[in-house]
């Protein structure tokens, strides 16, 4: 890793961890009861500029590059997971491929006010039958004169209920498939035919809302299709791999976050006459929860460099998402070892983060899915 922290890049980092610690973390209990982000947090993170994060200067954004905005949602990782996922939808894959692959008319009508956060973004690739088999697409578009009309269904859409822009994969020559046949649009919620399902029911990730999109002879203008018409699902590969460092990112901030509140615990929490800090299983567990994270965040600020660099990343972006998943999940559980029974209540953060940390491994491609990846680019370059 070569990559320099400038003295900007420090003062933001240390802006969010603020924001983070002083704003949204006391807000946490009740984004957890009333499954809602108050109001006022999400005025606050448009005043900061974190819808923009990814967006271009010229479009009103603050444009990172990756390594930076990796440092960015490691910072907001270290609070309410649903509250950064809000974020992160609409910064990573929600905007991606509008700011990597859209004409200068599409980024000119929508980046400003997604950049400024007036208008949410969402990214719709998954299917009830298309989840891990992206290719197997059921949603169908057809040209019709100057637009195009849309039908099928897509399911767990990250910002759904409350997105007001949509990147929608749709099917658009059945014949060519994945190689040459399906097309990326950008949507409006108001598109005649957009139906927005009912809000799912979700284990965790509270605050952060997921839902059908079911489309009807939905219209869409031409000039809606975003890059290469057939393109779509290079496009989508391109725009799952920038995301999937985003969320390594965010799993390493949250890492942070749970071993310094169970280093905390063990220095306070007296059993047999002393803190629990002194015996060794407690020590072992802080140990490798700490090397663990250590070598996510490694791997990840690799992958983001490289990202910047230009080149391939498909192999190292499922590795950092892989690895930065599964070490949240076992830092989680060890978190809530460490805490006991006081781990398994929710008035303290570590059963939350528990929670939430179980769906990192599933959504954005499966951790199996990352192996198949992973493992493809092993043999293709052995």
């Amino acid at each position: 890793m070569t990559a320099v922290m400038t003295d900007e890049m420090q003062q933001m980092k240390t802006m969010i961890r603020n924001f983070v610690e002083k704003e949204v973390e006391p807000c946490a209990q009740q984004i957890e009861e009333e499954d809602a982000i108050p109001q006022h947090l999400v005025e606050q993170a448009k005043a900061l500029g974190l819808f923009g994060i990814s967006i271009p200067e010229q479009y009103g954004g603050i444009g990172l590059n990756t390594v930076e905005k990796a440092n960015v949602l490691e910072q907001l990782g270290r609070t309410h997971n649903g509250f950064v996922s809000l974020i992160s939808a609409h910064t990573g894959i929600g905007s991606t491929g509008l700011v990597k692959l859209a004409s200068e008319y599409l980024k000119n009508k929508y980046l400003p006010d997604m950049a400024a956060g007036n208008k949410i973004a969402a990214f719709a690739l998954s299917e009830p039958g298309a989840g891990s088999d992206a290719t197997n697409l059921a949603t169908r578009a057809e040209k019709k004169g100057d637009h195009w009309v849309m039908n099928g269904t897509k399911h767990f859409i990250t910002n759904g209920p409350i997105a007001d822009v949509f990147t929608v994969f749709a099917l658009t020559d059945k014949e060519k498939g994945a190689k040459g046949g399906i097309t990326a649009f950008l949507l409006e919620k108001d598109f005649p035919g957009l139906i927005i399902g009912k809000k799912d029911k979700k284990m965790g990730l509270r605050g952060s809302y997921t839902s059908q999109l079911i489309f009807e002879d939905c219209i869409i203008p031409d000039e809606n299709v975003i890059g290469q018409v057939g393109m779509g699902y290079m496009s989508a590969l391109k725009i799952l791999g920038e995301g999937r460092v985003g969320l390594a990112a965010r799993a390493v901030g949250s890492c942070d976050k749970l071993i310094e509140l169970s280093a905390q615990y063990a220095k306070e929490r007296i059993q047999f006459g002393k803190p629990i800090a002194d015996n060794q299983a407690i020590q072992w567990m802080l140990a490798d929860m700490a090397t663990e994270t250590e070598a996510a965040r490694t791997l990840t600020m690799m992958a983001a460099e490289k990202i910047d660099e230009g080149k391939k990343v498909i192999k190292e972006a499922s590795m950092a998402k892989l690895f930065a998943s599964d070490v949240f999940n076992r830092v989680a559980d060890k978190a809530v070892q460490i805490h006991g029974g006081m781990g398994y209540v929710s008035d303290y953060p570590v059963e939350r983060f528990y929670r939430d940390a179980r769906i990192t491994k599933i959504y954005e491609g499966t951790n199996e899915i990352q192996r198949l990846i992973i493992a493809r680019n092993v043999l293709q370059e052995a």
